[in-house]
C-alpha cells in the first residue's frame, strides 16, 4: 500500500518536471525567435503589403480576427475567475452528470487513482448496488484497500423505501430494491471474511443524500424524488488541511456521523442475519429479524422469525430473477 502511494507520487512528481521544462524551453525558444521575426515582419513582408492592397486589407482584417479572439478569450477568463474562486472554496475536486459520458468516467477513475490508500470508508446510499456491486463503479476497487468501511442502507422494510419506490417509474419494483440490497450484503460480507472491519445499519427515513467519504474526499449526490440516484450529478469534495473549516467535505462528513451515532438506526448482524437494536447507551436491548414483504404482504421488521417463518423471507434465500430493472 505505501509502495503505491510512493510511486503515485513519484510519477507526479515527474510529470511536473516534465511539464516545467516543455514550457521552459517553449519560452526560451519564443525569446530566441522574437528578433528574426521582428525583422521579417518590418524588413520583408511589411514593404510587400504596402504595396498590395489586396494582401493590406487581408493582413487588417486577420489581424483584427486575432485581436477580438484574444479579448474574447481575455473575458471569459476574467468572467471564469469567480466561478473558479467559488469552486476552490467550496472546495469542488470534481462534478459530473450522468455516468454514460465516457469522458467523465474515465476523469472520475484518474481521481480515485490518485487517490491515497485511505483506512477509514462511510458510505451513507440507497441499496449499495451501484457502489458494491456494479462493476462500473469507480470507488469499488479502491474500498478495498480500507480497513473500517461503516455502510448505511436504507431500511428494505421501511416507510422511506416504500415512498421513494413510489416516486419512481413503474420498472423499479420494490422486490429489486430488495435483490440489490442483498447483493451488497453478499459483497460486504465478502469482504468481513476478508478481515476488514464492516459495520452496517439501516435507516427508516425517506433517502435525500447519497454520501460517500473516502479518505480526503467525499462523494455526494442528491436522491431527488422521482428520479434515480445514477441520473443526478455527482459532486466530489476534498478536505483543505490548511483551512478544514472550509469547503463541503466537513459538512457531509459530520452528516453521516451524526446520522451513524443515533441509536434509532439498527446494526445488522451477519452472523444471525438480525438487526441488532441499541439504547442511548450503547446497549444492546433487543433483536429483530431483517425480512422484506412478500406478493405484498407486509411483514414487520420487529416480528419474531418463528412466527413469521412462512412467508418471511431472508436476505440470503432471495429469488433469483426479479424481472424488473435494477434501480440505484
Amino acid at each position: 500500500m505505501r509502495d503505491s502511494t510512493r510511486s503515485h507520487g513519484l510519477l507526479h512528481s515527474l510529470q511536473q518536471i516534465l511539464s516545467h521544462g516543455i514550457i521552459t524551453m517553449l519560452a526560451v525558444a519564443i525569446a530566441f525567435s522574437l528578433p528574426q521575426a521582428a525583422q521579417y515582419i518590418l524588413y520583408a513582408w511589411w514593404p510587400v503589403v504596402e504595396r498590395d492592397a489586396s494582401l493590406l486589407l487581408a493582413t487588417e482584417i486577420g489581424m483584427a480576427s486575432v485581436m477580438v479572439l484574444l479579448f474574447n478569450f481575455a473575458k471569459i477568463a476574467w468572467g471564469n475567475r469567480q466561478k473558479v474562486a467559488m469552486a476552490k472554496l467550496t472546495a469542488l475536486a470534481f462534478a459530473r452528470n450522468e455516468r454514460h459520458d465516457w469522458l467523465s468516467r474515465r476523469r472520475e477513475r484518474a481521481l480515485v487513482k490518485r487517490l491515497s490508500a485511505a483506512r477509514d470508508a462511510y458510505i451513507l446510499t440507497l441499496t449499495g448496488h451501484d457502489t458494491f456491486v456494479d462493476e462500473r463503479s469507480p470507488l469499488r476497487a479502491a474500498l478495498k484497500t480500507a480497513y473500517e468501511i461503516r455502510v448505511m442502507l436504507v431500511n428494505p422494510v421501511g416507510e422511506g423505501l416504500r415512498r421513494r419506490v413510489e416516486s419512481l417509474p413503474p420498472d423499479v419494483t420494490l422486490l429489486s430494491f430488495h435483490k440489490e440490497i442483498e447483493a451488497s450484503i453478499a459483497y460486504l460480507a465478502e469482504l468481513r471474511r476478508a478481515g476488514k472491519k464492516i459495520t452496517l445499519k439501516f435507516y427508516d427515513h425517506e433517502p435525500f443524500w447519497k454520501v460517500i467519504v473516502f479518505g480526503d474526499h467525499v462523494w455526494v449526490q442528491h436522491c431527488h424524488s422521482g428520479y434515480e440516484v445514477k441520473h443526478q450529478p455527482e459532486y466530489v469534495f476534498a478536505l483543505q488541511h490548511h483551512n478544514p473549516r472550509a469547503g463541503m467535505y466537513i459538512p457531509f462528513y459530520m452528516h453521516f456521523l451524526d446520522l451513524w451515532s443515533q441509536p434509532c438506526h439498527p446494526e445488522y448482524d451477519f452472523a444471525t442475519n438480525e438487526l441488532l437494536y441499541r439504547d442511548a447507551a450503547g446497549n444492546e436491548c433487543r433483536r429483530a429479524a431483517l425480512g422484506v414483504p412478500i406478493n405484498g404482504n407486509r411483514i414487520p421488521v420487529d416480528a419474531p422469525a418463528a412466527a413469521a417463518g412462512s412467508t418471511l423471507l431472508t436476505l440470503g434465500a432471495m429469488p433469483a430473477s426479479a424481472g424488473s430493472r435494477m434501480p440505484d
